[in-house]
């Protein structure tokens, strides 16, 4: 039945025959019943309404407590309508009270089903809509609405009844003097199963109540009966389980005239109430429900019976404020509002941000793909933007939605958004492989020590000014065997030798290669070989900063392909892309053989034997001489090796890195990378090779359809919230 509009329907005829009088309403409620207040309060229950308290925490009041805590003679209270309480139906479920202030009596009752549920239960769920024209029609209907949650109140052959649901019953209550209040009840934790409830259903109350107060924006109006210990109570510990600090939760004792006067339990609750014991920033607040005899009471004879309690009773020391229900409906009026308020900018942004998230991950699903030609017109499409995509990154050109995220962060190898900036990483990465080669790349580390020195000191790092003069490029020496990291951990550090085991290492060398020079000369063939093993480390850096690059190339087509289409197409095309990608690593480990074997017929210019070497500097030679005059003919002659073994050394370093970065990195690893999944390749792929990529499974299907719904919640949300904060911020 669809819901009915009542003109001109007086609270009298809505409540029939029951006895229910209007309670005045205070100076300070009548205060807030402004256009403002209703705007955002119908805001949030139209965005509830959408199915957005399913996508985003939404702000609300919910009444949570054990079953028997009172809960439904304090909801009873606030709306003034009787909730039948047979078999307790009003709480099986959560019950959402939407009070607002109308010129007519009218109170409507629809379902808004659990968001898992199948589609046609939900559907029907949905077409519920009742009106009430009468409240002695009230049970009828709460029963209709409970069988159309499937919760029967008789056990039926095929199995025990269903006893709690976590669909949501929306009671929504209009009227001259309503409140503008919206409060959502929830079903009463049970503590132990029954034969009525079975341990599925102590459970699922639990569950529900869960649910609700997990959420940061919900406030929790946590009910304690005052006829059990408190400290037994498990709803308090719940709340403080999601709330431990006390900054959403609005304590409310319930049957406080169950306690003896005078008796240290009265005294407890009262300390309780005055936030002594358990401590809430809200506080807290008493109730007086109906006793036994009081049950026919009407609403006002229901005040006057708790007016005269707090009047006579200890609590009337904690102030009107803190005591009965008018004070709890204007409490609760003022905290939703300011609570809604305060929320709006904070959700509105978590909206946009759902939102751009869930038009992404449609996005990335693509058209609906059926047949052949649709197939085709998707992986087309795709790998047009992987190609514009990788060819951006590849030059370095980051303009565009993929290259904003994390840009406040700095560049990490093992980071998603860093991974999107390629050349970056690609440049870091160079930058860094230089530097090792730099430090790290020479086999000995030359070190100036005095003469005095014990032969220990020689471990130890050599002050700035006593690195070896001419030498400080290739032989700093910055990384010990105890201080690695990256792909370079591998790699011994240089070994630390003073200048005279330096002069020795290459008089032995010279001895070994001399042949029929004069006293004085070497055989320039000895440069080539010190030179050999000075730089025998280079090929390890190299294939290490060549993996490494390949590795990231790999990251990036992976991380560019997973966001760019659905699992199972990925999951299809992967190796795919990857068969090209390994034809790169091959050609990867063919260079770098070459490269092994590069290092070692290094050509020197400057001789006329298979090698060649840099001409002697005549003056350099000229000034060490005459300076130092050293008899011993070899030492001498060592000493221009190993300047000339210097000045090479700086020469090579640099081609050797510039010729890793630029004919290994770029011509054979980074250039092409955007062709390896092209609009091209696409269309020499066969109609089977297409439908066998692209066609769409059943669950790519149905994540389809779950996200359109979600994109429908969540826009229909932005405009409902926007035009709110357009008119009140």
């Amino acid at each position: 039945m669809g819901a009915i509009e009542i003109q001109g329907l007086t609270r009298s005829s809505l409540v029939g025959q029951v006895a229910v009088d209007s309670v005045p309403t205070t100076a300070a409620l009548e205060a807030l019943q402004c256009s403002e207040q209703r705007q955002v309060l119908d805001t949030v229950s139209e965005l509830r309404r959408c199915g957005l308290d399913n996508v985003l925490s939404l702000p609300q009041l919910v009444v949570c407590g054990d079953q028997s805590a009172g809960k439904s003679s304090v909801l009873e209270a606030l709306t003034e309508i009787p909730f039948p309480r047979k078999d307790n139906l009003c709480t099986r479920f959560p019950t959402e009270i939407i009070i607002r202030r109308g010129k007519t009596e009218t109170l409507k009752i629809r379902i808004i089903p659990d968001r898992r549920r199948p589609a046609e239960e939900r559907a029907a769920l949905n077409d519920f809509s009742e009106t009430v024209y009468d409240l002695r029609d009230l049970p009828e209907i709460m029963s209709k609405a409970t069988s159309k949650m499937g919760l029967e109140e008789t056990q039926s052959s095929n199995g025990p009844r269903r006893a709690f649901a976590m669909d949501v019953l929306i009671v929504e209550i209009e009227g001259p003097t309503r409140p503008q209040l919206t409060v959502v009840d929830l079903p009463g934790i049970i503590q132990a199963e029954t034969k009525d409830a079975s341990q599925a259903d102590v459970d699922l109350t639990v569950e529900i109540t869960k649910s609700y107060i997990s959420s940061p924006r919900t406030i929790c109006l946590a009910v304690v009966s005052a006829a059990n210990d408190y400290a037994n109570q498990p709803i308090l510990n719940l709340v403080r389980q999601y709330d431990p600090q006390g900054k959403r939760t609005l304590g409310i004792i319930t049957k406080p005239d169950r306690l003896p006067p005078g008796s240290e339990t009265e005294l407890s609750f009262f300390d309780l109430a005055n936030n002594k014991d358990i401590s809430f920033d809200l506080g807290w607040h008493v109730l007086k429900n109906r006793s036994f005899e009081e049950m026919a009471f009407s609403i006002s004879d229901r005040n006057a019976s708790e007016e005269q309690y707090f009047r006579d009773s200890i609590f009337h020391r904690l102030g009107s404020d803190r005591l009965g229900i008018q004070a709890l409906v204007v409490r609760l009026c003022m905290l939703l509002f300011a609570h809604i308020r305060q929320e709006l900018p904070r959700l509105h942004t978590d909206l946009e941000d759902t939102l751009y998230r869930a038009k992404s991950e449609l996005s990335a699903l693509g058209s609906a793909r059926t047949n052949a030609g649709e197939c085709r017109g998707y992986l087309t499409q795709l790998s047009l933007d992987f190609h514009e995509l990788c060819k951006a990154a590849v030059n370095g050109y980051y303009e565009g939605e993929y290259f904003k995220a994390g840009k406040e962060q700095a560049l990490q190898t093992n980071c998603s958004d860093s991974i999107r900036r390629l050349r970056a990483l690609i440049q870091s990465r160079n930058t860094v492989f230089s530097d090792e080669i730099r430090l790290n790349g020479h086999k000995f580390h030359v070190v100036s020590v005095k003469a005095e020195d014990s032969q220990a000191d020689l471990i130890q790092p050599a002050p700035e000014d006593e690195i070896e003069e001419g030498g400080d490029e290739q032989c700093s020496g910055t990384r010990t065997t105890t201080d690695k990291s990256g792909p370079f951990d591998h790699i011994e550090a240089p070994e630390k030798v003073t200048h005279d085991e330096a002069i020795h290492w290459v008089n032995i060398a010279v001895t070994r290669a001399r042949g029929r020079e004069l006293p004085g000369n070497f055989n320039p063939l000895v440069i080539a070989e010190l030179f050999w093993e000075q730089s025998s480390k280079w090929h390890l850096f190299a294939v290490a900063h060549i993996g490494q690059i390949s590795e990231l190339c790999r990251s990036f087509l992976e991380t560019l392909l997973s966001e760019h289409c659905p699992r199972d197409i990925q999951v299809r095309l992967w190796p795919k892309i990857h068969d090209q990608k390994r034809q790169i690593e091959r050609r990867k480990v063919e260079l770098e053989r070459c490269l092994e074997d590069a290092t070692q017929h290094v050509e020197v210019p400057g001789c006329s034997s298979d090698h060649t070497f840099p001409s002697v500097n005549v003056n350099l030679a000229m000034k060490i001489y005459s300076e130092r005059m050293d008899p011993d003919m070899d030492k001498h002659s060592s000493e221009l090796v190993l300047d000339c073994l210097r000045a090479i050394y700086k020469v090579y370093e640099k081609v050797f890195v510039a010729n890793i970065a630029v004919q290994v990195i770029e011509r054979h690893i980074v250039r092409g990378l955007e062709h390896i999944f092209s609009p091209v390749k696409v269309s020499q792929l066969l109609d089977a090779e297409v439908l066998n990529f692209a066609a769409e499974s059943d669950s790519t299907k149905k994540e389809r359809e779950a996200l359109t719904e979600k994109v429908r919640m969540l826009t229909d949300g932005r405009t409902i919230l926007s035009e709110l904060m357009s008119r009140i911020l």
